[in-house]
C-alpha cells in the first residue's frame, strides 16, 4: 500500500499535496475525494455511466426497424408458392389442394418445367452426385463447369466466361473488384440499376456518378467532367425488369469509346428471350447479322460490349449467374474476386441443366415467340379496358397503381378471390408513388388464363375505383401512363423476327387459330 501511494502521489497533483499518513487515514474517503480530480473524476463518471446505463435492447431495435416498414407500407410479405413441374404455370399454396396460376415468375420461358432439363439433371445427379464438393479452387472445378462457361462465351461472342452462384453475386463481385483495383476508377451508373450493381459499386469504394435513366445526354455531361485518361466504367442494364424499358446500347457504347470507358452490360432480364439465339438485347439489335454469323468479329454491337453479366435463374430455368468478356478480364476476376474464390461452386446437376438449356435455346425460337405473343395480347387487352400499363417494348407488363396499399390490395384479392398470383412491387424496388403489379406472361399461359387475368383485374379496378389511363391523362400523365401525344412504343420483336426458326406449318396453324 505504501509503494502504491508513493507512485500515485508522484502522478497526481491532488494526492501530491497530502502526506502519506493523511491518505492512509482517508482510504475510505478516497473515491469520493477523487471525484473532484479533473482526471479521475471524468474517468469515474464514465465508468458510472457505463455501469448504470440500460443495456441495449436488440429486440426493441429490430421491432423499430420493422415498424418503419409496416408504417410506410413497404413491408414485404412472402407467399407460399410451390410451382408444379407438370402443370406450370400452375402452383399450389401451403395446402396442395389450393392451386393458383402464377403470373409473375422470372422463369420467363417456363424452362424450369422442361423435361429436357429434368432428364439431363437427373442423369447428372445419378452420375456425379448432389453437390460440387467445394470451391472452384478446391475440388469444385469440374469439366461441366468449364463446358458451361464455354457455352456462355459462345452465346455472347466473348473469349471467356465465369460462373457464379447467382448474378447478384456476379454483379457485386465484378464491380467491387474492378472498381477497387482500377486506379482512381469512376463508375457511371444508371439511376434504375439493380441492387446487385449498386452494392458492387458501393463495395468498390470507387467514385460513382449517377446518370438519369437511359439518358445518354446526361451521361455525356458527366463523362466530360472526368479526365479522359482516368479509368471509367459505364454500368447499365439492357432490360429494366420493373418498368420494361430497354437501354440505348448503341449510344452508350459510342460514349464509352469517345471517353475511354468500358461498358458493363447486365443482360439478366434479356438472356434467353431476345436475339436469334437468346443472347439478349445486344444480340437482338443486329438480329439478321447475328442469326447468320453467330460469332465474334461479325461487326455487330456485341463486339463492342466489354463486359456482359447474366443469370441462369430466369429464362435458363435453374440458378446461378455469370460474367463474360475478354480472356484477361475473366482471369482477373477469377483471381481477385472474393465472391468467386470463396464460395462453393454450383452443383453438377444445375450446371448440366444450364448448359443444356442455353444450347437448346440457341436453336429454338418457339418459346420466345409464344412468350412475346402472350405479352402483346395481355398488354392490348388491358389497354382496351384502360387499365394502366407502363409503356415499354419488352415482355414486362407493369400495371401501375401508384400506392403501396392499393398495390397490396390488388395482389391480395387476385390471390384470395381469383386464384391468381401476382406479387405487388413497392419501395425500395420502385420509388414511392410508383407502386405496381408486375406481370410476366410466359409461353405456358393459355388464352383462357389470359381471359381470367384480364377479367379479374377489371373487376378489382371497378370495385376499388383504382385509376385508369384516362385518370392519368387528366393528371397530365404519370410514369409515362396517360402522357399526351406520346409516341407509340413498338415491341422489340418484329413480326418477321418472331417467325425465325419456326416451321411454316406452325406459323400457318397459329394464324388459323388466331383468326
Amino acid at each position: 500500500m505504501e509503494a502504491t501511494l508513493l507512485r500515485a502521489k508522484k502522478a497526481c497533483p491532488f494526492l501530491h499535496a497530502n502526506t502519506s499518513n493523511t491518505l492512509k487515514r482517508q482510504q475510505h474517503k478516497l473515491l469520493s475525494v477523487a471525484t473532484h480530480c479533473p482526471i479521475m473524476g471524468a474517468a469515474i463518471q464514465t465508468r458510472r455511466i457505463q455501469t448504470d446505463s440500460k443495456k441495449f435492447d436488440y429486440d426493441g431495435f429490430y421491432q423499430e426497424m420493422l415498424d418503419k416498414k409496416h408504417n410506410d407500407k413497404s413491408y414485404r410479405y412472402f407467399n407460399n408458392i410451390n410451382r408444379l413441374a407438370k402443370k406450370f404455370p400452375k402452383a399450389h399454396l401451403a395446402r396442395p389442394v389450393d392451386e393458383v396460376t402464377v403470373w409473375c415468375a422470372n422463369d420467363y420461358l417456363g424452362m424450369g418445367a422442361s423435361t429436357l432439363l429434368h432428364d439431363t439433371m437427373k442423369k447428372t445427379i445419378d452420375h456425379y452426385g448432389a453437390g460440387a464438393g467445394g470451391t472452384r479452387n478446391i475440388a469444385g472445378n469440374a469439366d461441366l463447369h468449364l463446358q458451361l462457361e464455354s457455352e456462355i462465351a459462345d452465346l455472347h461472342h466473348t473469349e471467356g466466361a465465369l460462373v457464379f452462384s447467382s448474378c447478384m453475386v456476379a454483379n457485386d463481385a465484378t464491380l467491387s473488384t474492378l472498381g477497387s483495383k482500377l486506379p482512381n476508377c469512376v463508375i457511371f451508373s444508371d439511376k434504375l440499376n439493380h441492387a446487385s450493381m449498386i452494392e458492387g459499386i458501393r463495395h468498390s469504394k470507387a467514385e460513382k456518378q449517377i446518370f438519369r435513366h437511359n439518358d445518354p445526354d446526361h451521361l455525356e455531361q458527366l463523362l466530360q467532367s472526368v479526365d479522359i485518361n482516368r479509368p471509367k466504367i459505364i454500368a447499365f442494364e439492357s432490360v429494366y425488369s420493373m418498368c420494361g424499358s430497354v437501354a440505348p446500347i448503341h449510344k452508350f457504347v459510342e460514349l464509352a469509346k469517345k471517353y475511354n470507358a468500358i461498358t458493363f452490360l447486365d443482360e439478366v432480364h434479356a438472356v434467353g428471350i431476345y436475339g436469334p439465339r437468346g443472347a439478349g438485347i445486344s444480340e437482338h439489335l443486329d438480329f439478321e447479322l447475328n442469326a447468320t454469323k453467330p460469332y465474334r468479329g461479325n461487326g455487330s454491337i456485341m463486339d463492342e460490349i466489354d463486359i456482359y453479366t447474366g443469370t441462369l435463374g430466369k429464362s435458363f430455368g435453374v440458378v446461378g449467374g455469370y460474367v463474360a468478356g475478354s480472356a484477361k478480364f475473366i482471369d482477373t476476376i477469377r483471381s481477385y474476386a472474393p465472391g468467386f474464390i470463396f464460395t462453393t461452386s454450383l452443383p453438377p446437376a444445375v450446371v448440366a441443366g444450364a448448359k443444356k438449356c442455353i444450347s437448346y435455346l440457341k436453336e429454338s425460337n418457339a418459346e420466345r415467340r409464344m412468350q412475346q405473343l402472350n405479352a402483346r395480347t395481355v398488354k392490348a387487352r388491358l389497354g382496351e379496358l384502360g387499365i394502366p400499363v407502363i409503356p415499354n417494348p419488352s415482355h414486362i407488363v407493369p400495371v401501375l397503381l401508384g400506392d403501396a396499399a392499393a398495390a397490396k390490395t390488388a395482389s391480395d384479392e387476385l390471390l384470395e378471390k381469383y386464384d391468381i398470383y401476382v406479387q405487388s412491387i413497392n419501395f425500395p424496388t420502385v420509388p414511392m408513388g410508383e407502386e405496381r403489379l408486375r406481370i410476366t406472361p410466359s409461353p405456358g399461359h393459355t388464352p383462357e388464363m389470359i381471359d381470367h387475368l384480364v377479367d379479374s383485374l377489371d373487376q378489382i379496378w371497378h370495385r376499388h375505383g383504382f385509376k385508369r389511363v384516362q385518370d392519368y391523362e387528366t393528371m397530365g400523365g404519370h410514369c409515362d401512363v396517360g402522357v399526351a401525344n406520346a409516341p407509340k412504343v413498338e415491341p422489340m420483336w418484329s413480326d418477321h423476327q418472331l417467325s425465325h426458326n419456326i416451321p411454316i406449318q406452325d406459323l400457318e396453324e397459329k394464324s388459323v387459330h388466331s383468326a
